[in-house]
């Protein structure tokens, strides 16, 4: 579904990404993780068209879309949320993914009917009920807590039909509680949806508990990939990332 080959991309001088070369299959679920400037934000930037690479193709099916726009990359199928969340504080929940679907279909001259289009009413009432929101449908965004505004921007994501989904720390800010509620959120949408969805994520009990594949990156090159038991055991990763005392506990 996803491959990346050779992407390169330097700032300055200083290189970000040297020759990551990875392959997501699709309706597979991965987590990326490593030590913070590993290059994971400078990944899913260039993936989604935020930063174009110096070198490298990342193919999305079979076409290259390296280089492309956010909104083009975002008509080919893929979308993100990310980690601060970028939502309409003004809108309701209810508004925001309607008017997304709107958007995202070329509706635009609809968006202000009384009586609005029934496909669309119906897209964006399955896309609250999928990220729990739908008991929050007329709260104003702003007024959500932090959790549920990171629920809504992922809700925006989605509301774009994509393909591939990409997560950027979804966990971020949370506490305890609320990151397990989080996670297992997430993790049954895209049991539902089947898409393929890759997340980044410091939180190593929700990274080993729900990641199909973890890839590991250091000072942007892979340093491992693997299912979370052979990237827990990898030395390599216990020595730049883990710690040699790591072990896995499941923290709820």
């Amino acid at each position: 579904m996803l491959r990346i080959e050779n992407l390169r991309k330097s700032f300055g001088g200083v290189s970000a990404m040297n020759g990551v070369s990875l392959n997501f299959a699709e309706g597979s679920l991965t987590a990326i993780i490593g030590p913070n400037g590993a290059g994971k934000t400078t990944f899913f930037n260039l993936v989604t068209g935020a930063f174009k690479p110096d070198a490298g193709t990342i193919l999305l099916g079979d076409e290259d879309i390296a280089g492309l726009s956010p909104p083009e990359v975002v008509r080919r199928g893929m979308a993100r949320a990310f980690q601060i969340a970028s939502i309409y504080p003004t809108l309701t929940v209810r508004e925001s993914i309607f008017g997304a679907v709107n958007a995202h279909r070329g509706w635009h001259a609809r968006l202000g009917r009384r009586f609005p289009l029934a496909e669309a009413k119906a897209q964006a009432d399955e896309v609250m009920e999928l990220v729990k929101l739908d008991s929050r449908a007329d709260t104003v965004s702003g007024y959500l807590s932090h959790g549920d505004q990171k629920l809504l921007d992922i809700a925006l994501a989605l509301a774009l039909e994509p393909r591939v989904l990409l997560l950027d720390e979804p966990t971020a800010g949370m506490g305890p509680e609320e990151r397990w509620q989080m996670i297992e959120t997430v993790h049954a949408l895209w049991e539902r949806k089947h898409m393929t969805l890759i997340f980044i994520e410091h939180d190593m009990d929700i990274v080993f508990r729900y990641a199909q594949t973890i890839r590991v990156l250091s000072y942007g090159t892979v340093l491992a990939e693997g299912t979370p038991d052979e990237v827990r055991q990898h030395p390599k990763v216990i020595e730049a990332y883990l710690g040699s005392h790591f072990e896995h506990t499941d923290s709820r």
